[in-house]
């Protein structure tokens, strides 16, 4: 019944502008439930052994990926539709606008995105009051944390840490994103001597933090499904090495042959949908033989059925996340992914 409605929801949604919609359709979360009604439409799942992963228990193996919830205040309705995990940002030290718009486009033939927002966020402070203010979601909360973009890169580690240091008392994981593709030379920070100074700076900090509040809270960074094999082989031995605790692979891409022809390929920023799904396992898999089961892996990427959330967990991902299927499929592919 939920997948029969969406497409009329959908039908309204996709008349507007993406970017008006996406507000809208968040809007529209929270009030149906602070009313109760999405409690209704949406009835608990049943119960499901949890997943032990990195100290936390996930409810279940589908989460919400950064991106969707940038500000952190749709917390408990995503929740409602049965999300495991929920992961809010992308967050920066300071509050900041984001590109120019229009900077989000919907490329409907492909069931893809392509972004280039560019951080936009309310700023760290804000975002951890949201994540104190939420009361109905019980899973896993990840902060994906950023630089400003006026930030130089050598300086970067600096709001990395300032962003680590605010979010450890209310996140449940910290994903360290360095692979958007709209700040300006942030990939940069994927080179593996760059990342392990980051990753050895915030594991010092961790260490700190955690005798400070008594909780350990896991540290994960974001890659590019761009990474050549040569990059991913080196990343893995600086993750490895460095203890990092978990790997999202991966962002978006700035790929566009498999969307070549249509009229917004051109347009700058991260493609995600259908077109990155293979490019992306491959990073996948290329990170889970690496890692040896020594690192869990959240794969994210393309995943718009079943059968591509299966081949994901086939490829190594011990958690998967979506963002963009949910955009074109609705919170009915929550629930079968989720009871699936």
């Amino acid at each position: 019944m939920i997948h029969a409605a969406y497409p009329i929801a959908r039908k309204l949604l996709f008349s507007l502008n993406a970017e008006t919609a996406h507000h809208a359709s968040l809007a529209a979360l929270r009030f149906t439930e602070k009313i109760g009604l999405l409690e209704k439409l949406f009835p608990p799942l049943p119960a499901a052994a949890p997943i032990d992963l990195m100290g936390l228990k996930f409810p279940n193996r589908v989460g919400l990926a950064a991106g969707l919830d940038k500000d952190g205040n749709t917390i408990d309705a995503f929740g409602r539709l049965g999300f495991g995990f929920i992961e809010i940002g992308t967050i920066t030290p300071r509050p900041q606008p984001g590109n120019a718009k229009p900077r989000l486009f919907r490329l409907i033939r492909h069931e893809a995105i392509i972004n280039r927002m560019g951080f936009n966020n309310p700023g760290i402070d804000i975002g951890v009051e949201n994540v104190r203010a939420h009361q109905s979601f019980s899973g896993p909360i990840g902060f994906n944390i950023g630089k400003n973009k006026d930030t130089p890169n050598e300086n970067a580690a600096a709001d990395y840490l300032a962003c680590l240091e605010k979010a450890y008392p209310v996140a449940d994981y910290i994903a360290v994103n360095l692979s958007s593709p709209n700040t300006p030379r942030l990939r940069d920070l994927q080179a593996a001597d760059t990342s392990a100074r980051l990753l050895e700076q915030l594991k010092n900090a961790q260490q700190h933090l955690h005798r400070q509040h008594h909780r350990k809270v896991p540290i994960l960074f974001k890659v590019a499904p761009d990474l050549t094999d040569g990059q991913i082989a080196d990343l893995a031995r600086v993750f490895l090495d460095g203890g990092l605790e978990g790997l999202i692979a991966t962002n978006t891409t700035l790929d566009r042959h498999l969307v070549a022809g249509h009229p917004f390929a051109n347009q700058a920023g991260g493609l995600s949908g259908k077109p990155l799904f293979e490019k992306s396992n491959h990073v996948l898999s290329a990170f889970a033989a690496a890692f040896s089961g020594k690192i869990p892996i959240i794969g994210v990427g393309g995943i718009s059925s079943r059968e591509d959330a299966e081949a994901k967990l086939k490829a190594g991902a011990d958690l998967i996340q979506i963002y963009t299927s949910f955009i074109y499929h609705g919170p009915g592919l929550v629930r079968e992914l989720v009871s699936g």
